[in-house]
């Protein structure tokens, strides 16, 4: 049985959620954990961005799939990061 379309997304949103669920899932992930070096010791945080780093990006992903907009993943992940290398700029100054 076949999925009611009024609850499908058009081709070029989910190219929208695929592409900023991939690529802006993974730079709000490094800039989250650059962030974090500011806090916590440098080896910490490598050390914890290689476990809990594909469990954020993949969380992300899926966020991304959720959202009934594309354009608000392009909207939202970009902003993220910006906060998040912000913080990292202005703590680690």
């Amino acid at each position: 049985m076949p999925a009611n379309k009024k609850y499908l997304s058009s081709p070029f949103q989910r190219f929208l959620k695929i592409t900023g669920g991939f690529v802006g899932g993974y730079f709000v992930m490094v800039s989250f954990h650059l962030m974090l070096t500011c806090l916590f010791a440098d080896k910490d945080i490598v050390i914890t961005a290689y476990l809990s780093g594909y469990v954020l990006w993949a969380f992300l992903l899926l966020y991304a799939f959720l959202v009934k907009n594309g354009w608000w993943i392009w909207v939202l992940y970009p902003a993220l990061t910006a906060v998040f290398y912000l913080l990292f700029h202005f703590l680690h100054g």
